[in-house]
């Protein structure tokens, strides 16, 4: 992959381009102490990062991955909350994917379903992967999750750099609260133990070989570059 495209929004008397951890980054000098930094993955923009022209290689790598995974954990949540939603909490592992059928032959019982009951009562909509429960959030409760996702995902956007303006990891830590307070609202009670989002809020996620973050361990980094406008 080439970097040549990172200039073409910007030009700056010097500049230097290096492939981090599958990221294209154009590091671009906007004086003698900070710096910004285009990341892209191939040609796709991801973000935009400000540091210090001292940041180590090290440093750099380190600030790159956190803020692309911690993107993907924002985008993973809201992903599993426009579901909830839609169709209310997850169901036990043991019941997800069988028919009403099969659940009352096997006599399972959602024991979460009773205590996980959305503020102002729950509207029937089914769930026809066979994941949630079918009893979601009324009107109103779910206009809160739905339009806190919209803010999480802006905070986040690839168009922030169309928009200049840099991403850190504050930024996705207040994404990450959002969207926690409108769960709690929502559900004050909170979500089940086995819910992906309450498991993504408590940093005990399961990813593993689903190749969905970047591994600090695998992050390599390369040299190449350009002085001059």
């Amino acid at each position: 992959a080439s970097p040549d495209g990172l200039l073409t929004t910007r030009s700056f008397e010097s500049c230097s381009f290096e492939a981090v951890a599958g990221f294209w980054i154009g590091r671009f000098y906007l004086g003698l102490k900070m710096v910004l930094l285009h990341v892209k993955r191939g040609d796709e923009s991801q973000f935009l990062l400000e540091t210090t022209g001292s940041t180590s290689i090290e440093d750099l790598t380190l600030a790159v991955t956190r803020i692309y995974n911690g993107r993907l954990k924002v985008q993973r949540v809201c992903a599993e909350m426009e579901m909830l939603a839609e169709h209310g909490i997850l169901l036990p592992p043991n019941m997800q994917g069988l028919t009403d059928e099969q659940i009352e032959e096997l006599k399972l019982k959602d024991e979460w379903a009773e205590k996980c009951i959305p503020s102002g009562g729950s509207v029937f909509k089914k769930d026809e992967t066979g994941r949630r429960n079918g009893h979601a959030p009324n009107e109103k409760m779910k206009q809160v999750l739905k339009a806190t996702i919209d803010e999480a995902k802006a905070l986040i956007s690839k168009k922030q750099v169309q928009a200049n303006v840099c991403v850190n990891m504050d930024m996705v830590k207040d994404a990450l609260d959002q969207l926690h307070g409108a769960v709690m609202i929502v559900y004050p009670m909170g979500l089940p133990p086995y819910d992906p989002i309450r498991m993504e809020f408590e940093d005990k996620e399961c990813l593993s070989g689903t190749h969905v973050i970047i591994y600090l361990g695998c992050s390599s980094l390369f040299w190449i570059e350009r002085l001059g406008g």
